[in-house]
């Protein structure tokens, strides 16, 4: 069995992870593609020591922030890990919100590191590239002006078209798709409080002392939370803004999650009570078992 939990930022993913990896005695595979790199981890809500129980958690903190890391990266890494923590008896439970790398790894798509290098695009204006941008998603906030973050996005959803077009066969019969939800309401409510507690937590100071020592870091500069506050350190923009702008592109992520769980993942969603989370965690419990008797 393999235990897939997903769903939008936000929503309860981790928690839900720790209760079934000891229910089932199982191991945490990350499936969030910013949580792979070392040092970020406010702003990728990275789960502490802490609050990890003990749980083995793999593919967390394997890159450094200067380094690059895709579709091919975890593709191959998550289907070593599979193999690695069944090897050992154990119940692989993947997590995470990036439905691109859990569809890539979890699928049949024969990628290779031809298709997943960065393409160089002298051909395009900025214009021509920032339309092709918005054409894949209108929702999308970036400077017109940046070339080489147009670039980056541009090449990043040629990248996920190639993927989402083509429909292949599912590797893993054994795996049971959970999808998290809440109504929009709460859920934004809960992303604006998370990113508040972040800042509590000193989200500000690591990315400064991230900016001051990988400058040229993609990571940083593409993630949510992170290149809003560079834009305030580089005189870009105020500092409430750019909080109200992490607040605002956390809530669109969370749009853009969902389109993708709806259309690529056979996802089975439940309704967080957040009131009392062991009467989720039960749900959940008892769909597994259902989906257990029928495999």
């Amino acid at each position: 069995m393999i235990i897939v939990i997903t769903g939008p930022t936000g929503v309860g993913k981790t928690k839900l992870s720790i209760e079934l990896a000891k229910i089932y005695n199982g191991e945490v595979i990350n499936a969030d593609s910013m949580q792979v790199y070392k040092e970020l981890d406010i702003g990728t809500a990275k789960a502490t020591k802490a609050e990890r129980e003990g749980i083995p958690h793999h593919l967390l903190d394997i890159k450094e922030p200067t380094e690059d890391y895709n579709i091919f990266s975890y593709q191959t890494d998550c289907r070593l890990k599979i193999a690695e923590v069944k090897a050992k008896n154990k119940i692989p439970i993947i997590v995470g919100g990036t439905g691109l790398y859990i569809k890539g790894a979890l699928y049949d798509y024969h990628l290779s590191k031809e298709e997943t290098k960065d393409e160089e695009f002298h051909e395009l204006s900025n214009e021509e590239i920032y339309n092709e941008l918005i054409a894949y998603d209108k929702d999308l906030i970036i400077d017109k002006n940046n070339r080489r973050r147009l670039v980056r996005y541009l090449n990043k959803k040629r990248k996920e078209t190639l993927i989402t077009n083509s429909k292949p066969e599912l590797l893993y019969d054994d795996a049971i798709f959970i999808g998290l939800t809440t109504d929009t309401e709460n859920l934004y409510h809960i992303i604006d409080k998370r990113v508040d507690k972040m800042i509590l937590d000193g989200l500000v100071d690591e990315v400064k002392n991230l900016h001051k020592k990988y400058p040229d870091s993609r990571a940083l500069n593409t993630a949510i939370g992170y290149k809003e506050l560079i834009d305030f350190f580089d005189d870009q923009d105020t500092f409430n803004n750019s909080i109200d702008l992490i607040k605002k592109n956390s809530r669109n992520y969370a749009k853009r999650q969902y389109t993708f769980f709806n259309n690529q993942l056979n996802l089975h969603w439940f309704n967080v009570n957040y009131e009392d989370f062991s009467k989720t965690i039960n749900e959940v419990i008892n769909y597994i078992e259902e989906r257990q008797k029928e495999q």
